[in-house]
């Protein structure tokens, strides 16, 4: 019997799902897991972030040809209808289904770490349609760094990087994250990692994603940014040294406890 964590992820997602399945797996070391990704190039560096075995599936509908009847499956995706779910969990001895607002962050970010940079943006891993250049107004007037994503073609990071005084290759995420004392962002991931480690995360919120993100947000005083609106960001900036941001700690990780527990089971 196989221990399966299937994860969401690709060019029109982000890596999102990704990141958090990187760290609850790195809370299971100690039970064996192969992280499936509908991702071959994530696949392939997932052991850069800790993830000791993890396979490209391509699709969710793969999953049984790598799978067999009775193996365990934690399953950190939207893409399956409910009879699809239903299937998966009388195929499987264990399902487990990760909704979108579970929180996991990697114990790194709990680290307590001088922030040097002022101000960074990261839009997000993905970007198919060029959506951080459209909108790229938000940030006049501001001496902002820029975040390189994992899915970004190559000729639009060369004119992102040309309109941006300073930049963080994707390799240097995790640095960013630490050292960047007001992070605006439309990854939801960040914003939490960034909370995690004392930053100020604004979350701008992003049409092609989702909003289940918000209540939680909104929950931990979170500024939260719709429409790209200048105006509101503008306002949030000249008050965001007094603003009062809730603490999050390394027991809301608690999804990690709920998985191991039913993987007992």
């Amino acid at each position: 019997m196989q221990t399966f964590y299937y994860v969401h992820t690709g060019h029109r997602i982000g890596l999102d799902r990704f990141r958090r399945a990187a760290a609850i797996l790195k809370s299971l070391e100690d039970i064996e897991v192969t992280l499936l990704c509908s991702d071959f190039r994530i696949a392939q560096v997932a052991h850069e972030y800790g993830v000791k075995n993890a396979v490209g599936v391509d699709v969710v509908r793969n999953i049984p040809q790598i799978s067999h009847h009775g193996d365990k499956l934690i399953f950190d995706s939207d893409e399956a209808n409910p009879i699809m779910l239903e299937d998966m969990r009388s195929y499987f001895s264990t399902f487990i289904h990760i909704k979108n607002d579970e929180i996991a962050i990697d114990n790194i970010y709990f680290e307590e770490t001088k922030k040097t940079i002022k101000i960074t943006y990261f839009f997000g891993d993905d970007d198919y349609e060029k959506d951080l250049e459209k909108n790229l107004s938000i940030l006049d007037g501001l001496d902002c760094n820029l975040q390189l994503g994992f899915y970004y073609f190559l000729d639009y990071e060369d004119m992102l990087t040309a309109k941006f005084p300073n930049y963080f290759e994707f390799e240097e995420y995790q640095e960013m994250i630490l050292k960047t004392k007001i992070l605006i962002t439309s990854s939801p991931q960040a914003v939490l990692e960034s909370l995690a480690s004392q930053g100020k995360p604004i979350y701008l919120q992003r049409k092609d994603y989702t909003t289940d993100y918000n209540q939680l947000f909104e929950s931990l005083n979170i500024p939260i940014i719709e429409n790209f609106d200048k105006e509101k960001l503008t306002s949030v900036l000249k008050t965001i040294d007094k603003h009062n941001y809730l603490k999050i700690d390394e027991k809301s990780n608690k999804i990690t406890e709920i998985i191991r527990n039913n993987l007992r089971l």
